[in-house]
């Protein structure tokens, strides 16, 4: 795999990464009481640990994206 190769790689894991933890947060802002039954039926929890769980998620998976595919993406840039 040579570095073009790579960056694009990266390139198109940010974009697909980036598209998926929009539809969470829109799916978040929109359906969230709707999201809130499914959940409830599979776990007994409060909305308020509901709340806390998905957007302590939503923010750890943005870190992992900035840190496993941008940082990487921007020194294959600066690399070749």
């Amino acid at each position: 795999m040579n570095l073009e190769t790579a960056r694009e790689f990266l390139g198109w894991c940010i974009t697909i990464n980036i598209a998926f933890a929009t539809l969470w947060f829109l799916m978040m802002g929109c359906c969230r009481n709707w999201i809130f039954s499914i959940h409830s039926r599979w776990f007994k929890m409060h909305r308020e640990t509901f709340n806390v769980i998905h957007y302590a998620g939503i923010g750890a998976y943005k870190i992992a994206i900035f840190f496993f595919n941008l940082v990487p993406y921007i020194a294959l840039h600066i690399v070749g």
